[in-house]
């Protein structure tokens, strides 16, 4: 069977799965499951990415539970109807095979064990693993407190109604019945594709708490001792049919994980982790002038990026995100000559981890150009760039998700985290970060040592050495990374910012965007010094957004902070 059905347990629709009922003796034993992402799988733009859809006609093809193999003969015209619907059918039809293929061999495995080790015994091996695992969380939870605990997370805003954070709201319970969440009070769906179909929202949350318990196995013994009630449908974590949900993963998903990760912090305090960053795809589609046929191309591309610095080291970085931790970067090679974008810069995005006494793990940068392409748009699937991946413990946010279009230029244009089939033509450069992880901790606790390391590793520069740490660094040589630290002038300094930096976050936002688009002060001093949000390529302020940042930086960040007098 083929399904992709984001209603009834799927993710989205690109994400086409493969079931193969496993029988042994005229019973059904097991299901052999492979889930693949295929490029395009049709809707209104390449990629089937479509920011702007409201419903899920204009996302791409919904396939219910339908058969592609009977008694062990192929269904071609079925397979044909499916793959013929997107914009590369002998791409699609080549996963179809080897997913189908991959599901033959789970069957081949578990009957050979059948023949081993007879029916019974598996189906009975089957049964005692799931009982093992929840056994073993039950034990586990005997350890921990019990109790309720809430936190809040937020997606960038909801582009049906007036400028604002878009809610997100998690209830941990743990008791002598188990791990219980409760999304009551989560917004409303919002008006494009970052909503969350029940599947993938059970899914954030199994994931979510399955971090905290990394030794333990995931099968369904887990999902016994770890319940949720994700709320009616018509939410933004339950958003139901045939609401748009095809962003999910950038959307709600992230959040809920992040979220669920703060909340672990507090009962695990050993195991604390601020913000990762968010899942970004860039996907850019059109007709490849290269050849005489023109083809379509789809230049599909995601980054790795930071997680959030942690209770006793820095967070990881340049590394795969929350969701699709087994995702990994793709040659740029390749990617040159599949499509018509030739990678300008890839590299180590500097600043870009959270501050913090742990900082948060380092992202990326990576620009490309298009060489020869026609009728092509670029899509954009991501968040952040307003609910900007935040730091706790004193820790500060780390930067804005967001993509670049002709920077530099006099048409510089700042197309925001999330959008749908922007023109793009040959000689079109565009540019884009990923978040590193927010910081874990009073950046104004970092030694001068690690500093210094950061800088002459190139995660931090000199500028923001001294406004983010408080460290003052000279640069003796830079092409010898020879540095050298100011420690006289930096025990000044970090006075004179742990006695004025709770004034910083209650300067008058609008004095703050003024600021930043004469040119004095860069967005890094607005997000991390004033929390104010932005939009970042014209600076206007977004009002209603800067006091929910603020009151977040307060909970997270500023109430960690000594009070210092000047």
């Amino acid at each position: 069977f083929a399904i992709n059905d984001p209603y009834r347990g799927g993710t989205h629709f690109n994400d086409v799965s493969f079931i193969r009922p496993i029988f042994s003796g005229g019973e059904v034993i097991a299901f052999a499951q492979n889930k693949g992402h295929w490029a395009d799988i049709g809707g209104n733009v390449p990629g089937t990415f479509d920011v702007n859809a409201k419903e899920h006609f204009g996302e791409g093809l919904r396939i219910t539970p339908v058969r592609i193999w009977s008694r062990g003969v192929f269904l071609h015209d079925v397979a044909q109807l499916l793959v013929s619907n997107t914009r590369a059918p002998r791409q699609a039809m080549g996963d179809l095979h080897a997913q189908s293929e991959a599901t033959a061999v789970c069957e081949r495995e578990i009957l050979r064990l059948v023949d081993r080790y007879s029916k019974a015994t598996v189906q009975h091996a089957m049964q005692e693993t799931q009982d093992y695992v929840e056994r073993t969380v039950r034990r586990r939870l005997e350890g921990l407190p019990h109790g309720v605990w809430e936190t809040t997370d937020y997606m960038d805003n909801d582009p049906g109604k007036e400028e604002g954070l878009v809610p997100i709201k998690i209830k941990l319970t743990i008791d002598a019945n188990g791990i219980h969440y409760d999304l009551a009070g989560s917004a409303p769906v919002v008006a494009t594709f970052l909503n969350s179909g029940y599947g993938t929202t059970f899914s954030a949350i199994y994931a979510g708490t399955k971090t905290f318990f990394p030794d333990v196995p995931l099968n369904s013994g887990f999902y016994a001792a770890v319940t949720a009630d994700i709320g009616p449908e018509g939410t933004v974590v339950n958003a139901g049919w045939p609401n748009a949900v095809t962003g999910f993963c950038s959307g709600p998903y992230e959040k809920l994980m992040n979220g669920i990760f703060e909340i672990w912090s507090k009962i695990m305090p050993e195991r604390a982790m601020a913000c990762a960053f968010n899942l970004e795809y860039l996907l850019v589609g059109g007709k490849d002038g290269r050849t005489e046929d023109s083809p379509y191309f789809m230049w599909y591309d995601w980054m790795a990026g930071g997680w959030g610095g942690r209770a006793s080291k820095d967070g990881s970085g340049a590394t795969a995100p929350v969701f699709g931790a087994g995702l990994a970067v793709q040659p740029v090679e390749g990617q040159e000559r599949l499509s018509p974008v030739l990678t300008s810069m890839h590299q180590i995005g500097m600043d870009s981890g959270g501050p913090g006494r742990f900082r948060g793990g380092v992202g990326i940068e990576k620009g490309g150009m298009l060489t020869d392409a026609q009728n092509a748009v670029m899509s954009y699937c991501c968040d952040r760039a307003r609910s900007i991946t935040w730091g706790i413990e004193g820790g500060l946010p780390s930067i804005p998700h967001g993509v670049w279009l002709n920077k530099g230029t006099e048409g510089e244009r700042f197309l925001g985290s999330n959008f749908s089939s922007v023109p793009v033509q040959s000689g079109d450069s565009f540019v884009r970060p990923s978040a590193g992880g927010g910081g874990y901790g009073d950046p104004l606790e970092r030694t001068y040592l690690e500093v210094l390391d950061d800088v002459i590793d190139g995660y931090v520069s000199v500028g923001r050495a001294a406004k983010d740490y408080g460290v003052v660094i000279t640069a003796v040589d830079p092409d010898l990374d020879a540095y050298e630290v100011d420690e006289a002038a930096s025990v000044e300094l970090r006075h004179d910012i742990a006695a004025h930096r709770l004034g910083w976050l209650a300067e008058d936002p609008a004095t703050v965007s003024a600021r930043y688009i004469s040119g004095d002060i860069d967005m890094l001093d607005v997000i991390r010094r004033y929390g104010v949000i932005l939009d970042w390529g014209t600076g206007e302020l977004f009002a209603t957004t800067t006091r929910e940042h603020r009151a977040l930086m307060e909970r997270r960040s500023s109430s960690h902070w000594p009070i210092v007098q000047a």
